[in-house]
């Protein structure tokens, strides 16, 4: 009897456990180092907990994997990331379904959460449980079991198969060493897929062009092994590819954006249990753009791509070795066979055409500024491709026609100490020399100058050691940045020597290198949250926006320190210097921008205080953003201090009310700058002035996206004079009248 109720206990126990292990109550928990701390799906195939960060000890993620016994526990690929970039300490850290139904991962040592789903704005009984579903979705459920929110709405890097890629979303390659991607793909608006290199550079697309007249595009990875672009009310797709395995018997499959900058779709295969790529979007690796960084990609004899630096004979970093600055003599052009280089910081090469071969290099040992270029006659019209900049990556292969040259310069040497000879003279004399004396001031003379040895040594030695311990944190710093103290800041600057700007100052690292170091208010931000802010800060990367190279926490000082702008801030520029083109450059460039802090960084990130102040500009005049990421407030707060910084850019400072009474009324020039001696463009000029007054509308519903308004500086988006943007009362959108009716005349993509 005792035996039977066992057995019978033992197989309601097992009838429970699949149900009780994927349905997740609220104030569930999971404790980073727990044992068996995992959410696990009723069917067992997947599984949500902690895993190491690849590149980063002791750094955590918390994520959903492959948990199906049939793959091997070193097979079992992570498919979805909290936060994507996110990671926590292993001090007790959690993520926990709160009472109030929101996600949170929690990181113990910055005592903030690092991470949250946002659910807990809904009524506090709108999320009443979790599950993890059998295809690996994660999904909140209020009381009447309806999705509240999904991990499938939030894809990181992977597609599961029925997982949607929706009309502009992304994907994202992982980062790594706690850097974020490069990496992205993306599903325009027009119904095509793209591969992008820092958000601006397509080096691959489905190339549809049928769907230009669809709407409600998505992209899905099917359990058979396609994957399609669709629309939701056509049942043929737009536009569709295949694994090698198609319709084959496969249980599990994923689409991937990996590091390398290539789209994979992965099949596991039980025979070998192993993973198996059976589609690549770009079948020639070497074909990713900058897939080798600053070095140049090749295969090597096994076919397998590699990376190497053409110029270790030349440089001591694979960069390219011309330095303007520092070719004190004359130079020469390498030549490199079969080999095409092309800039990608910036990736703004020029290009002649149609040209010879002999004139491409003599161009580039003309231009000051050139350190490489590329002869490419391939195509219909023999074309040079100029580089202005020291990181160029590239690929070489013997199939290759074109010939790049790389400038190095011929500096002599002036002596070869491996050569140095010392020649003494002899001077007989007539008198006598005290052999003792001499030889007691050699004597103390040779001991003096042996100790002045040693001491240097030992100064030399202790002042390496002190910056190599610099380096090493530097590059331990799991998140990315440097941390500073305020003594370090003060060496670092000088004493504050070198004001460059409001609370700005020029200062020098350890390794020489110039950084800018800005101070801000320490009473507005909160240690544990400017802290936590800075260590999110370090892994954004965008052109315009200034590279956080480390901050400063300590005694009540804030302080952060980016790379360095030589010509300081907007405001020191923005009534001198700065011409009409330069001035609407600017204006896209930091729409760009606060459009990748919006809409393409991991989770929303804010600027909330914008202005001309925190705006730097580098030694070509370009636009880079700074004290991003530290304010707390809704997108449309940066939407109209955007707008008053393009009013004060463009007109100079004038009181916006006249500014915009003085165009309405058909007087538009004369609200420009006085100080531009070059002239405006009238045509840019209406359209910057109309986005400005959009987004400064008092109605915060009537501000434009700032992707929309990166649409409009760039010609691509027209929209219609705005109402009057001041007033006390708040018009609905639907009510209002006359040209204020509408925000978008046409698109134009």
């Amino acid at each position: 009897m005792k035996l039977l109720l066992r057995a019978l206990f033992l197989s309601l126990s097992l009838c429970l456990l699949p149900f009780a292990a994927s349905e997740i109550q609220l104030g569930s928990k999971l404790v980073v180092g727990e044992e068996n701390a995992s959410w696990v799906s009723k069917n067992g195939d997947f599984a949500l907990g902690f895993f190491n960060v690849p590149d980063l000890p002791n750094r955590f993620s918390v994520g959903i994997r492959f948990n199906s016994q049939s793959i091997p526990s070193d097979q079992r690929r992570v498919v979805w990331v909290a936060g994507a970039g996110v990671s926590v300490s292993d001090n007790a850290s959690y993520f926990e379904l709160s009472p109030d139904g929101d996600l949170v991962l929690f990181d113990y040592s910055l005592g903030v959460p690092v991470w949250t789903s946002k659910t807990n704005r809904f009524s506090v009984q709108s999320v009443s449980s979790a599950l993890l579903g059998d295809d690996g979705n994660l999904v909140l459920l209020n009381g009447k079991e309806e999705i509240v929110w999904e991990s499938f709405d939030t894809p990181a890097d992977t597609l599961l198969p029925n997982q949607k890629l929706k009309a502009f979303e992304m994907l994202r390659a992982a980062s790594e060493s706690s850097r974020s991607s490069y990496y992205s793909l993306h599903m325009v608006g027009s119904g095509r897929l793209e591969l992008r290199w820092e958000s601006n550079i397509t080096f691959w697309s489905s190339s549809n062009q049928e769907a230009v007249k669809y709407k409600n595009i998505s992209a899905v990875l099917t359990p058979e092994g396609a994957l399609l672009v669709s629309h939701q009310d056509i049942t043929k797709p737009v536009w569709s590819v295949f694994g090698e395995d198609h319709n084959d018997k496969v249980k599990f499959r994923f689409l991937r954006l990996d590091r390398d900058g290539n789209l994979r779709m992965y099949s596991f295969h039980e025979s070998s249990r192993s993973w198996r790529t059976v589609w690549q979007a770009v079948e020639n690796q070497c074909r990713v753009f900058a897939t080798c960084g600053s070095q140049v990609c090749s295969f090597n004899g096994s076919g397998d791509s590699q990376c190497t630096c053409p110029y270790n004979t030349f440089a001591s970093k694979c960069v390219t070795p011309y330095q303007k600055l520092s070719c004190k003599s004359s130079f020469r052009m390498v030549t490199f066979e079969n080999m095409e280089l092309y800039g990608i910081y910036p990736a703004n090469d020029s290009v002649v055409s149609p040209i010879s071969s002999l004139r491409c290099k003599k161009m580039c040992l003309e231009d000051d500024s050139c350190t490489a270029v590329t002869y490419k006659n391939d195509v219909e019209k023999p074309q040079c491709l100029i580089k202005l900049t020291r990181y160029v990556s590239g690929y070489s292969d013997p199939s290759l026609s074109s010939v790049s040259y790389v400038k190095t310069c011929l500096n002599p040497v002036a002596v070869d100490p491996s050569k140095r000879e010392v020649v003494g003279t002899v001077t007989k004399k007539s008198h006598s020399v005290c052999l003792s004396c001499l030889l007691g001031v050699t004597s103390t003379t040779f001991v003096l100058f042996l100790a002045f040895q040693v001491g240097v040594i030992v100064y030399v030695y202790k002042r390496k050691k002190k910056e190599a311990v610099k380096r090493a944190e530097r590059v331990r710093n799991p998140k990315g940045v440097v941390v500073f103290s305020v003594d370090e800041i003060k060496e670092m600057t000088n004493d504050f020597e070198d004001n460059i700007g409001p609370k700005m100052f020029k200062g020098v690292m350890s390794e020489n290198e110039l950084v800018l170091v800005k101070e801000i208010e320490g009473a507005l931000t909160e240690e544990r949250k400017f802290r936590s802010s800075a260590a999110k800060i370090g892994t954004m990367h965008h052109k315009n926006l200034a590279k956080l190279e480390g901050y400063c926490c300590e005694r009540g000082k804030r302080f952060l320190v980016y790379e360095y702008a030589k010509n300081g801030s907007l405001l020191d520029h923005h009534a001198k210097n700065l011409t009409w083109r330069r001035r609407n450059d600017v204006c896209l460039s930091v729409a760009k921008a606060l459009f990748y802090l919006h809409s393409e960084c991991r989770e929303f990130v804010s600027h909330g205080s914008l202005s001309l102040g925190n705006i730097l500009i580098g030694e070509e005049f370009e636009a880079k953003l700074t004290e991003y990421g530290f304010g707390s407030c809704a997108a449309d707060k940066d939407v109209e201090d955007f707008g008053k910084m393009v009013l004060a850019l463009v007109t100079g400072g004038y009181e916006e009310e006249w500014v915009y009474r003085e165009w309405i009324e058909g007087r538009g020039e004369t609200v420009v700058d006085r100080s531009l001696e070059s002239g405006f463009d009238v045509e840019e000029l209406e359209r910057v002035l109309r986005i400005s007054f959009w987004c400064v509308q008092v109605d915060e519903r009537l501000r434009p996206s700032m992707g929309e308004v990166v649409k409009v500086l760039e010609g691509t988006l027209c929209v219609d004079p705005p109402p009057p943007p001041f007033g006390c009362v708040k018009s609905s959108p639907s009510n209002s009248s006359g040209s204020g009716q509408s925000l978008y005349e046409s698109v134009r993509e």
